[in-house]
């Protein structure tokens, strides 16, 4: 499958690496739903790129019959959907203790919710619509890509809940493939490691430049259409399945 016949549904679509791939996709002639609770950056990415590319669907990720209706209206109005991805997610770190302080328990379970429950909410729903699909000439119904993290692998102090959110979403990658295997419906994850996003771009020059330099090569921040390339080459790769990619320079995360 390539771009041009792809009807996607990106989550996180409206900014950051999700904005990546919606772009990459209706450049290459394909055509996208976003999924995003930010309606203003939404609207601007109509408008620059074009109404009969995108739309906009208002969606909370955490919320199961939200979900389900806005996968409804995706498959009305792109006449179907086979690719989806995973962006919307949330970064807020916090130490397990404070000063002695326990953290919150709420703060730790909403970023489960977001990150790990909200992925999986819209694999569900999407991959119930993708069976649906006639196959191509290569047995493919869809292909669904989940945004994991370098922190499910090293995760730094505070954070425990973003490690625990994206090791979820790398763990569930196999199964899911696994099972959605007898569909022709593909699973995959990336797995970032410092990048270009709006969480980082609001860094001081300085906090920038230190986080570049602890990437080997090359030495600076990952740009989101890099993200974008891989979502692009695991949507033409039959053969890429069940499996977490790492897109991090070679980085390997310090304690802190």
């Amino acid at each position: 499958m390539d771009l041009s016949k792809v009807k996607a549904v990106v989550t996180g679509g409206a900014s950051g690496l999700g904005e990546a791939t919606v772009r990459r996709i209706v450049k290459s002639g394909g055509k996208v739903a976003i999924f995003d609770l930010n309606a203003d950056r939404a609207k601007k990415l109509i408008d620059e790129l074009g109404k009969e590319s995108i739309i906009y669907i208002e969606t909370d990720v955490t919320n199961g019959s939200q979900v389900e209706q806005s996968i409804d209206k995706a498959v009305e109005q792109l006449g179907g959907i086979n690719l989806v991805v995973n962006c919307a997610g949330i970064g807020t770190p916090g130490k397990v203790l404070s000063k002695g302080t326990p953290i919150a328990l709420d703060q730790f379970e909403k970023v489960i919710k977001v990150n790990l429950v909200g992925s999986f909410n819209v694999i569900r729903v999407a991959a119930s619509a993708m069976q649906k699909n006639k196959p191509n000439e290569k047995g493919e119904r869809g292909v669904i890509v989940s945004t994991a993290s370098v922190a499910a692998y090293e995760g730094q102090i505070g954070q425990a809940a973003y490690s625990a959110s994206k090791g979820g979403v790398v763990s569930m990658t196999l199964p899911i493939a696994r099972e959605l295997a007898r569909d022709g419906i593909r699973v995959m994850a990336i797995a970032p490691g410092l990048m270009e996003t709006p969480m980082v771009e609001g860094l001081p020059d300085s906090a920038i430049a230190s986080l570049s330099a602890a990437v080997p090569f090359p030495q600076r921040l990952g740009k989101p259409d890099e993200f974008a390339q891989l979502v692009e080459s695991i949507v033409t790769n039959p053969m890429l399945n069940g499996e977490t990619i790492r897109l991090d320079g070679a980085i390997r995360m310090q304690p802190k």
